[in-house]
């Protein structure tokens, strides 16, 4: 068994509800069957859309404390963060890549037109990853985007409630409207709001593919 290093804290809510994810995918019959995970709970990683470089470099440094720790695997529930794999990758272990992952479960159900709900930043990612799996990404538009980002923010500041759920819901259909087949909750505050039985199509959720993929490769 391999030893999970986890980057978190962005944000604090859904890293632990990765966590809790990453447990419950776990096969195991006690105590000792579950996967050894070593956290860096960061919620002072600089802002990943207006620091960018300071972002990197701190995402970079603790790579590096996992490391020391322990950690065998890397993982980071954070979609938009992954634009600094490069900066964690070379801290020499394997990363667990989010995006590419989620993309290719999205994409293996079939749809050729996926809809992501996500940031400006982890958009840009998702329609690369999208691409290399031959699927066309179905984005928000601007209107929708900056609600989707209001509703997020909501989320980081402990709001989960109706209100949120509602406003989650109405932009994933807005999304099957555009023509999605199939829907991606790219960004980790989105399963906080939004479950499958929410959704007219397909809906993958990113942190439930990241644990499953961070079980698996533990294990």
């Amino acid at each position: 068994m391999k030893t999970l290093g986890v980057l978190g804290g962005m944000g604090p809510a859904a890293t632990v509800a990765f966590l809790a994810r990453v447990q419950a995918l776990t096969p195991a019959k006690g105590d000792e069957d579950h996967v050894r995970v070593v956290m860096d709970m960061n919620p002072q990683v600089p802002n990943r859309h207006t620091q960018p470089e300071a972002a990197g470099r701190t995402l970079g440094e603790m790579a590096l404390r996992l490391k020391a720790a322990g950690a065998e695997v890397l993982a980071m529930p954070c979609n938009t963060a992954h634009a600094h794999a490069a900066a964690i990758r070379a801290a020499g272990l394997p990363f667990v890549d989010m995006v590419a992952e989620t993309a290719k479960a999205a994409a293996a159900g079939g749809a050729q037109r996926i809809g992501v709900l996500a940031t400006p930043g982890g958009e840009a990612l998702y329609e690369a990853a999208l691409d290399a799996e031959g699927v066309e990404m179905v984005g928000l538009s601007e209107a929708d985007r900056a609600r989707f980002m209001a509703v997020v923010f909501g989320v980081k500041a402990g709001d989960t409630g109706p209100e949120q759920r509602t406003a989650m819901r109405e932009l994933a259909a807005a999304l099957v409207t555009a023509g999605a087949q199939g829907i991606i909750g790219g960004c980790t505050e989105v399963p906080l709001l939004l479950d499958a039985g929410d959704v007219a199509v397909p809906l993958t959720d990113s942190a439930e593919v990241l644990a499953r993929v961070c079980v698996e490769r533990c294990l």
